[in-house]
Protein backbone atom coordinates (compact mmCIF):
# COMPACT_ATOMS: atom_id res chain seq x y z
CA UNK A 1 0.00 0.00 0.00
CA UNK A 2 1.57 3.36 -0.58
CA UNK A 3 1.22 5.87 1.85
CA UNK A 4 0.78 10.01 1.01
CA UNK A 5 1.47 12.81 3.17
CA UNK A 6 2.65 15.36 0.54
CA UNK A 7 3.68 13.29 -2.47
CA UNK A 8 7.26 13.95 -3.66
CA UNK A 9 7.28 15.86 -6.89
CA UNK A 10 10.94 13.29 -7.68
CA UNK A 11 8.85 10.34 -7.08
CA UNK A 12 6.45 11.36 -8.82
CA UNK A 13 7.85 12.17 -12.11
CA UNK A 14 9.11 8.49 -12.45
CA UNK A 15 5.62 7.46 -12.30
CA UNK A 16 4.36 6.61 -15.59
CA UNK A 17 2.75 8.85 -17.23
CA UNK A 18 0.31 6.51 -19.85
CA UNK A 19 -3.18 6.67 -19.81
CA UNK A 20 -5.95 5.12 -21.40
CA UNK A 21 -8.46 7.96 -21.73
CA UNK A 22 -9.33 6.91 -25.32
CA UNK A 23 -9.54 3.33 -23.96
CA UNK A 24 -13.50 1.64 -25.34
CA UNK A 25 -13.93 0.27 -21.91
CA UNK A 26 -13.27 3.38 -19.94
CA UNK A 27 -15.79 4.04 -17.10
CA UNK A 28 -17.57 7.45 -17.29
CA UNK A 29 -18.85 10.26 -15.35
CA UNK A 30 -22.68 11.55 -15.17
CA UNK A 31 -21.53 13.83 -17.56
CA UNK A 32 -20.78 10.85 -20.05
CA UNK A 33 -16.49 12.06 -20.41
CA UNK A 34 -14.44 9.05 -20.54
CA UNK A 35 -12.62 8.93 -17.02
CA UNK A 36 -8.99 8.18 -17.82
CA UNK A 37 -7.41 5.06 -16.31
CA UNK A 38 -5.22 6.00 -12.99
CA UNK A 39 -1.79 5.49 -13.11
CA UNK A 40 -0.36 2.24 -12.50
CA UNK A 41 -0.01 1.40 -8.95
CA UNK A 42 -1.50 4.44 -7.69
CA UNK A 43 -3.95 2.22 -5.83
CA UNK A 44 -3.98 1.35 -2.83
CA UNK A 45 -3.20 4.66 -1.06
CA UNK A 46 -3.22 6.17 2.20
CA UNK A 47 -3.73 9.82 2.46
CA UNK A 48 -2.59 11.98 5.97
CA UNK A 49 -4.38 15.15 6.47
CA UNK A 50 -6.01 17.16 9.70
CA UNK A 51 -8.37 14.81 10.60
CA UNK A 52 -6.71 11.70 10.71
CA UNK A 53 -6.21 9.16 7.57
CA UNK A 54 -7.98 7.97 4.43
CA UNK A 55 -7.31 4.96 2.68
CA UNK A 56 -8.62 5.04 -1.00
CA UNK A 57 -8.46 1.21 -2.70
CA UNK A 58 -9.51 1.57 -6.10
CA UNK A 59 -9.71 4.39 -8.70
CA UNK A 60 -12.48 6.89 -7.76
CA UNK A 61 -15.04 7.02 -10.83
CA UNK A 62 -17.52 9.31 -9.21
CA UNK A 63 -15.79 12.03 -7.79
CA UNK A 64 -17.60 15.15 -5.59
CA UNK A 65 -15.97 17.99 -4.20
CA UNK A 66 -16.83 20.62 -1.49
CA UNK A 67 -14.86 24.16 -1.12
CA UNK A 68 -12.91 26.19 -3.30
CA UNK A 69 -11.30 25.22 -6.42
CA UNK A 70 -10.75 21.42 -5.11
CA UNK A 71 -12.93 20.79 -8.25
CA UNK A 72 -10.55 22.10 -10.49
CA UNK A 73 -7.50 19.34 -10.34
CA UNK A 74 -10.14 16.92 -11.43
CA UNK A 75 -10.94 19.04 -14.09
CA UNK A 76 -7.41 19.45 -15.38
CA UNK A 77 -7.30 15.88 -15.43
CA UNK A 78 -9.57 15.04 -17.56
CA UNK A 79 -12.10 14.14 -14.78
CA UNK A 80 -15.74 16.02 -14.61
CA UNK A 81 -17.04 15.56 -10.61
CA UNK A 82 -20.53 14.61 -10.36
CA UNK A 83 -21.48 16.76 -8.00
CA UNK A 84 -19.42 20.68 -7.01
CA UNK A 85 -20.01 23.49 -4.74
CA UNK A 86 -21.93 26.34 -6.63
CA UNK A 87 -19.90 29.14 -7.00
CA UNK A 88 -21.03 32.42 -5.16
CA UNK A 89 -18.39 35.32 -4.87
CA UNK A 90 -16.64 36.17 -8.41
CA UNK A 91 -19.21 34.37 -10.49
CA UNK A 92 -19.66 36.91 -13.69
CA UNK A 93 -22.79 35.59 -15.76
CA UNK A 94 -24.89 33.65 -12.67
CA UNK A 95 -24.58 30.11 -13.47
CA UNK A 96 -22.21 29.25 -10.35
CA UNK A 97 -19.61 28.29 -12.14
CA UNK A 98 -16.22 30.66 -12.88
CA UNK A 99 -14.98 31.57 -16.54
CA UNK A 100 -11.88 29.55 -16.48
CA UNK A 101 -14.08 26.47 -14.99
CA UNK A 102 -16.77 26.80 -18.05
CA UNK A 103 -13.26 27.36 -20.28
CA UNK A 104 -12.55 24.02 -18.94
CA UNK A 105 -15.78 21.92 -19.80
CA UNK A 106 -16.25 23.29 -22.99
CA UNK A 107 -12.82 21.78 -23.95
CA UNK A 108 -13.87 18.41 -22.72
CA UNK A 109 -16.89 18.98 -24.48
CA UNK A 110 -19.32 18.08 -21.30
CA UNK A 111 -22.04 19.34 -19.56
CA UNK A 112 -21.25 20.79 -16.09
CA UNK A 113 -21.71 18.42 -13.19
CA UNK A 114 -24.56 19.28 -10.42
CA UNK A 115 -24.22 21.99 -8.48
CA UNK A 116 -24.92 22.52 -4.94
CA UNK A 117 -25.51 26.25 -2.95
CA UNK A 118 -23.17 26.76 -0.10
CA UNK A 119 -25.04 29.56 1.39
CA UNK A 120 -26.49 27.42 4.42
CA UNK A 121 -23.29 24.87 4.38
CA UNK A 122 -22.28 21.59 2.90
CA UNK A 123 -25.65 20.41 1.21
CA UNK A 124 -24.94 16.69 2.34
CA UNK A 125 -28.31 15.41 1.06
CA UNK A 126 -27.10 16.51 -2.27
CA UNK A 127 -23.63 15.16 -2.06
CA UNK A 128 -25.14 11.87 -0.69
CA UNK A 129 -27.58 11.50 -3.48
CA UNK A 130 -24.97 12.16 -6.35
CA UNK A 131 -23.10 8.33 -4.60
CA UNK A 132 -19.54 9.48 -4.89
CA UNK A 133 -16.68 7.42 -4.60
CA UNK A 134 -14.62 10.13 -3.12
CA UNK A 135 -15.08 13.53 -1.89
CA UNK A 136 -12.11 16.10 -1.87
CA UNK A 137 -11.48 18.81 -0.05
CA UNK A 138 -7.71 19.59 0.03
CA UNK A 139 -8.05 23.13 -0.03
CA UNK A 140 -11.19 23.44 2.66
CA UNK A 141 -12.11 24.79 6.27
CA UNK A 142 -13.88 21.62 7.09
CA UNK A 143 -14.74 21.27 10.41
CA UNK A 144 -14.46 17.77 12.07
CA UNK A 145 -17.95 17.33 12.39
CA UNK A 146 -18.80 18.08 8.64
CA UNK A 147 -15.65 15.30 8.04
CA UNK A 148 -17.34 12.95 9.82
CA UNK A 149 -20.75 13.34 8.05
CA UNK A 150 -18.70 13.27 4.86
CA UNK A 151 -16.89 10.75 5.87
CA UNK A 152 -19.75 8.26 6.18
CA UNK A 153 -20.76 9.22 2.50
CA UNK A 154 -17.47 8.26 0.99
CA UNK A 155 -13.67 8.43 1.81
CA UNK A 156 -12.88 12.31 2.44
CA UNK A 157 -9.77 14.06 1.83
CA UNK A 158 -9.52 16.94 3.70
CA UNK A 159 -6.89 19.61 4.54
CA UNK A 160 -3.42 18.73 5.23
CA UNK A 161 -3.00 21.13 8.30
CA UNK A 162 -4.70 24.22 9.02
CA UNK A 163 -8.17 25.18 7.55
CA UNK A 164 -7.99 27.37 4.68
CA UNK A 165 -4.00 27.04 4.37
CA UNK A 166 -3.60 24.40 1.65
CA UNK A 167 -1.03 26.08 -0.99
CA UNK A 168 -1.72 25.68 -4.43
CA UNK A 169 0.42 23.08 -5.11
CA UNK A 170 -0.63 21.34 -2.30
CA UNK A 171 -4.17 21.23 -3.51
CA UNK A 172 -2.97 19.94 -6.67
CA UNK A 173 -0.66 16.81 -5.17
CA UNK A 174 -3.28 15.69 -3.02
CA UNK A 175 -6.28 15.55 -4.90
CA UNK A 176 -4.14 14.40 -8.14
CA UNK A 177 -2.83 11.75 -5.82
CA UNK A 178 -6.42 10.94 -4.43
CA UNK A 179 -7.68 10.23 -7.96
CA UNK A 180 -4.40 8.22 -8.86
CA UNK A 181 -2.88 10.33 -10.87
CA UNK A 182 0.47 11.49 -8.91
CA UNK A 183 2.64 12.37 -11.83
CA UNK A 184 0.29 14.38 -13.91
CA UNK A 185 -0.20 16.19 -10.37
CA UNK A 186 3.24 16.85 -11.05
CA UNK A 187 2.87 17.35 -15.03
CA UNK A 188 0.32 19.54 -13.94
CA UNK A 189 1.75 22.13 -10.99
CA UNK A 190 4.75 21.92 -13.80
CA UNK A 191 2.39 23.54 -15.87
CA UNK A 192 1.26 25.73 -13.90
CA UNK A 193 4.57 27.41 -12.29
CA UNK A 194 5.98 27.83 -16.18
CA UNK A 195 2.36 30.07 -16.70
CA UNK A 196 3.94 32.31 -13.61
CA UNK A 197 7.02 32.89 -14.94
CA UNK A 198 6.17 33.57 -18.28
CA UNK A 199 3.63 36.20 -17.05
CA UNK A 200 5.46 37.39 -14.67
CA UNK A 201 8.49 37.93 -16.99
CA UNK A 202 6.44 40.52 -18.63
CA UNK A 203 6.31 42.26 -15.89
CA UNK A 204 9.60 43.08 -14.78
CA UNK A 205 7.89 46.26 -12.59
CA UNK A 206 6.96 43.66 -9.78
CA UNK A 207 10.39 42.28 -9.54
CA UNK A 208 11.63 42.88 -5.81
CA UNK A 209 8.36 44.98 -5.07
CA UNK A 210 6.83 44.08 -1.69
CA UNK A 211 2.98 43.45 -2.00
CA UNK A 212 0.06 43.55 0.86
CA UNK A 213 -2.84 41.90 0.42
CA UNK A 214 -5.27 43.91 2.34
CA UNK A 215 -8.99 44.63 2.93
CA UNK A 216 -9.65 47.89 3.95
CA UNK A 217 -13.55 48.30 4.96
CA UNK A 218 -14.79 51.34 2.91
CA UNK A 219 -17.26 52.05 6.05
CA UNK A 220 -14.08 51.58 8.58
CA UNK A 221 -10.73 53.28 8.27
CA UNK A 222 -10.17 52.46 11.88
CA UNK A 223 -8.59 49.07 11.12
CA UNK A 224 -6.30 48.02 8.63
CA UNK A 225 -7.17 44.48 7.89
CA UNK A 226 -4.60 41.94 5.47
CA UNK A 227 -3.71 38.62 4.74
CA UNK A 228 -0.79 36.60 6.39
CA UNK A 229 1.62 34.31 4.52
CA UNK A 230 -0.74 31.54 5.96
CA UNK A 231 -3.02 32.74 3.21
CA UNK A 232 -2.62 31.60 -0.67
CA UNK A 233 -3.05 34.74 -1.46
CA UNK A 234 -0.32 36.38 -0.28
CA UNK A 235 1.46 32.66 -0.07
CA UNK A 236 1.21 32.82 -3.82
CA UNK A 237 3.15 35.84 -3.93
CA UNK A 238 6.13 34.86 -1.36
CA UNK A 239 6.02 31.87 -3.39
CA UNK A 240 6.89 33.58 -7.05
CA UNK A 241 10.10 35.64 -5.18
CA UNK A 242 8.04 38.71 -3.92
CA UNK A 243 9.37 39.60 -0.52
CA UNK A 244 6.95 40.33 1.99
CA UNK A 245 6.17 43.40 3.90
CA UNK A 246 7.29 43.62 7.22
CA UNK A 247 4.42 43.73 8.81
CA UNK A 248 3.21 40.72 6.97
CA UNK A 249 6.60 38.75 7.88
CA UNK A 250 5.77 39.88 11.42
CA UNK A 251 2.25 38.95 12.35
CA UNK A 252 2.64 35.45 10.44
CA UNK A 253 5.44 34.91 12.57
CA UNK A 254 3.01 34.88 15.74
CA UNK A 255 -0.62 33.63 14.50
CA UNK A 256 -1.71 30.90 12.45
CA UNK A 257 -4.60 33.20 11.04
CA UNK A 258 -4.95 34.05 7.50
CA UNK A 259 -6.01 37.34 7.99
CA UNK A 260 -5.62 40.19 11.20
CA UNK A 261 -6.24 43.43 11.70
CA UNK A 262 -4.29 46.33 12.99
CA UNK A 263 -5.02 49.82 14.36
CA UNK A 264 -5.12 52.81 11.65
CA UNK A 265 -2.90 54.23 14.06
CA UNK A 266 -0.49 52.14 13.32
CA UNK A 267 0.58 53.02 9.85
CA UNK A 268 3.98 53.46 10.30
CA UNK A 269 4.48 49.69 10.16
CA UNK A 270 3.73 49.44 6.84
CA UNK A 271 6.66 52.24 5.02
CA UNK A 272 8.08 49.07 3.40
CA UNK A 273 4.46 48.04 1.42
CA UNK A 274 5.26 49.26 -2.54
CA UNK A 275 2.07 48.29 -3.41
CA UNK A 276 -1.60 47.60 -1.59
CA UNK A 277 -4.09 45.06 -2.96
CA UNK A 278 -7.54 45.13 -1.91
CA UNK A 279 -10.89 44.73 -3.08
CA UNK A 280 -13.30 47.32 -3.74
CA UNK A 281 -16.01 48.58 -6.30
CA UNK A 282 -15.04 52.12 -7.86
CA UNK A 283 -11.20 52.18 -7.82
CA UNK A 284 -11.15 55.79 -8.18
CA UNK A 285 -13.48 57.12 -5.21
CA UNK A 286 -11.82 54.82 -2.95
CA UNK A 287 -8.19 55.29 -3.43
CA UNK A 288 -9.43 59.29 -3.25
CA UNK A 289 -11.03 58.28 0.23
CA UNK A 290 -7.87 56.54 1.36
CA UNK A 291 -5.41 59.15 0.56
CA UNK A 292 -7.79 61.74 2.37
CA UNK A 293 -8.00 59.64 5.30
CA UNK A 294 -5.65 61.34 8.38
CA UNK A 295 -4.21 58.40 9.30
CA UNK A 296 -3.73 56.22 6.52
CA UNK A 297 -2.01 58.90 4.13
CA UNK A 298 0.71 58.36 6.21
CA UNK A 299 1.36 55.31 4.89
CA UNK A 300 3.97 55.92 1.70
CA UNK A 301 2.37 53.75 -0.87
CA UNK A 302 -1.24 55.40 -0.06
CA UNK A 303 -0.25 58.87 -0.59
CA UNK A 304 1.41 58.23 -3.43
CA UNK A 305 -1.32 56.02 -4.89
CA UNK A 306 0.24 52.63 -5.22
CA UNK A 307 -2.62 50.83 -4.55
CA UNK A 308 -4.68 48.34 -6.80
CA UNK A 309 -8.09 47.55 -6.39
CA UNK A 310 -9.73 44.33 -7.19
CA UNK A 311 -13.15 44.81 -8.60
CA UNK A 312 -15.47 43.34 -6.11
CA UNK A 313 -17.13 39.88 -7.02
CA UNK A 314 -15.37 39.85 -10.49
CA UNK A 315 -13.46 36.83 -11.96
CA UNK A 316 -10.42 38.16 -11.73
CA UNK A 317 -11.03 39.25 -8.00
CA UNK A 318 -11.59 35.49 -7.74
CA UNK A 319 -8.22 34.38 -9.82
CA UNK A 320 -6.51 36.00 -7.28
CA UNK A 321 -7.03 32.85 -4.44
CA UNK A 322 -4.81 30.78 -7.39
CA UNK A 323 -6.31 27.23 -8.64
CA UNK A 324 -5.34 24.79 -10.74
CA UNK A 325 -7.22 26.63 -13.53
CA UNK A 326 -7.53 30.23 -12.84
CA UNK A 327 -3.69 30.56 -13.60
CA UNK A 328 -3.78 30.30 -17.42
CA UNK A 329 -6.91 32.59 -17.31
CA UNK A 330 -5.95 35.23 -14.78
CA UNK A 331 -2.21 35.32 -14.12
CA UNK A 332 -1.41 37.93 -16.46
CA UNK A 333 -4.31 40.82 -15.80
CA UNK A 334 -3.56 40.03 -12.41
CA UNK A 335 0.10 40.78 -12.67
CA UNK A 336 -0.87 43.79 -15.22
CA UNK A 337 -2.94 45.38 -12.23
CA UNK A 338 -0.32 44.70 -9.64
CA UNK A 339 2.11 46.54 -11.51
CA UNK A 340 0.48 49.43 -12.80
CA UNK A 341 0.61 51.17 -9.54
CA UNK A 342 4.50 50.61 -10.20
CA UNK A 343 4.76 52.12 -13.29
CA UNK A 344 7.28 55.74 -13.44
Amino acid sequence: MRHLRLLSLAVAATTALALASCATDAPTTASGADIPRAEEGAFPLTIEHAYGETTITEQPERVATVAWANHEVPLALGIVPVIQEKVTWGDDDGDGILPWVEDRLAELGVEPPALYDPTDGIDFEAINDAAPDVILAAYSGLTQEEYDTLSKIAPVVAFPDVAWETSLEETIEMNAAALGFPAEGAALIDEVHAQVDDALAVYPALEGAKVLFSYIDPADFSKIGFYTTHDTRPGFLSSIGLPLPAVVEEESSTTDQFYVEVSAEEADRFDDVDVFVTYGDDAESFIAALQADPLLSQIPAIAAGRIAVLQNSTPLAASANPSALSIGWGISPYFELLSAPLAG
